[in-house]
């Protein structure tokens, strides 16, 4: 069964410096080792869900710069749909700066660039999808767009409400799905459950767990693997748990493929050079 995924988010380039300990405010840090990669939470999502099975279209903007090309490269190889992605003329492309440390942990900065040019009208050119999946490093405008032609067409509407920043209450109600990680959750609070969707929360080494108002219906412990690189591991969640839920799998086992999936992606370095294929998930759930 192919499914059909909407991404309306960010598209970035991650320049990355990892092997170093992460700095405190005002320290310098050295030693680290260099590497730049396709990123922002929207491409990622779009490249997760692409490489677990889905029909993708993506929605976003990048700048007329030379790092443009480079942060579309691997939804361009993967086939990922992007030719409503525009190109914002006098704009940068969207930048991350990336420390990753000797165990994997991250620091991340963002210059939003074009990304902060996506607005309600791209989003007019998504075709029917059986889910629509958002975050918040596009303006929300475009965030409620993409909300309403869900309703409109009948799509499922999941939100990762990351990062965690003010947003309309209605955009929260009108959700189907929201995913959140422990920080983002205590940020929204009980906001988050004050209507009928699903709430996702991934725990890092504690799992994930899955709540319908308020109630928890599901919860799967972490898989244990060797962990590398942990950015990118929750936009592969969050493109994993879209591409279950549109195959009609049920809670716990769409919560279990999610999880399988992140866990996979924190196995090397990078966002989307980390982002696993449906066979593999698929072979990490069999081992249990």
């Amino acid at each position: 069964m192919i499914v059909t995924i909407g991404v309306v988010g960010s598209v970035n380039l991650d320049l990355v410096a990892s092997g170093a300990p992460l700095p405190q405010a005002g320290e310098t840090v050295t030693g680290a080792r260099f590497a730049q990669h396709p990123g922002g939470k929207g491409a990622n999502q779009a490249l997760a869900a692409r490489r677990l099975g889905a029909d993708v279209h993506m929605i976003g903007c990048v700048g007329d710069d030379a790092l443009a090309e480079a942060a579309l490269a691997l939804l361009r190889r993967d086939g990922v749909d992007v030719s409503n992605v525009m190109s914002e003329l006098g704009t940068a492309t969207g930048v991350a700066l990336i420390a990753v440390s000797p165990d994997g942990e991250n620091q991340i900065t963002v210059a939003s660039g074009a990304n902060s040019r996506v607005g309600p009208s791209d989003v007019a050119g998504l075709p029917k999808c059986d889910v629509i999946l958002a975050q918040l490093e596009v303006p929300v405008t475009a965030v409620e767009a993409a909300s309403r032609a869900a309703m409109e067409t009948g799509a499922l509407m999941a939100i990762n409400l990351a990062p965690a920043i003010g947003v309309p209450p209605q955009l929260l109600k009108d959700a189907d799905l929201l995913i959140v990680n422990e920080i983002e959750a205590e940020f929204y609070g009980d906001a988050l459950h004050e209507r009928g969707g699903l709430v996702a929360l991934t725990l890092g080494g504690a799992g994930a767990a899955l709540f319908k108002m308020g109630k928890e219906i599901a919860r799967v412990p972490a898989f244990d693997v060797q962990v590398v690189d942990t950015t990118g591991a929750g936009d592969t969640f969050c493109g994993a748990l879209a591409v279950a839920l549109a195959e009609g799998q049920e809670p716990e086992q769409a919560l279990r493929f999610a999880s399988a999936a992140g866990a996979l992606a924190v196995t090397r370095a990078g966002a989307q050079p980390s982002l696993p294929t449906r066979e593999q998930v698929d072979a990490l759930l069999k081992e249990g």
